[in-house]
């Protein structure tokens, strides 16, 4: 059973309308690791109301990059929403992987320890990343069971839309990669 399992590691998840967590409801979350454990997410269209530079503030490290300083911190799920989860462009082969990162195969890169922050500090790091605030986790079979009962439909990630899509049109750029124009969704399933 385990062989046929599909691996969603480094794909959207999409939301659907109707989603029935309000927390999920318009999300795009980027998977980070999919096993028959579990599933890891951070979403990466819902902005929370601190910048990166008070982020900076509080675990007192500078922030020199103006472009970096007026980032917006997401909510990246509600799991540990104390702690800070950095999904980033994976690094050049000079560059040393910064403590606790999970190298995600055909993707990115996402670190949890506080080195990534200190190395931007610095003026070094990774030039592209999204910083969050918690993650979005599944336990076994539970993420499969949500998409079963068409919660969330599935698309190949683009780190354009991460990375360089104004955050309100994330949503509708994801939808895209599908084909699917948004207006097109009905709340409504199975009536024409």
């Amino acid at each position: 059973m385990s062989s046929d399992r599909i691996n969603l590691t480094n794909q959207f998840l999409i939301a659907m309308p109707g989603m029935a967590d309000d927390t999920f409801a318009g999300s795009v979350v980027y998977l980070c690791e999919h096993t028959e454990k579990g599933a890891l997410g951070l979403v990466i269209n819902k902005p929370i109301d601190i910048k990166l530079k008070n982020l900076f503030e509080r675990i007192e490290l500078s922030l020199d990059s103006p472009e970096l300083a007026e980032q917006p911190v997401f909510f990246g799920g509600p799991v540990q929403t104390e702690r800070g989860f950095v999904l980033h462009e994976r690094l050049g082969d000079a560059e040393r992987p910064y403590n606790s990162t999970l190298s995600i195969p055909g993707g990115l890169e996402m670190t949890t320890s506080k080195d990534v922050l200190e190395a931007l500090s610095q003026g070094a790091g990774p030039k592209k990343l999204l910083v969050t605030l918690g993650y979005s986790g599944w336990g076994a079979g539970q993420l499969e069971d949500e998409i079963g009962r068409n919660g969330w439909i599935t698309v190949d990630a683009q780190r354009e839309i991460i990375f360089d899509t104004p955050i309100e049109q994330r949503y509708d750029r994801a939808l895209s990669l599908l084909g699917i124009d948004p207006r097109m969704l009905s709340q409504e399933a199975g009536h024409a």
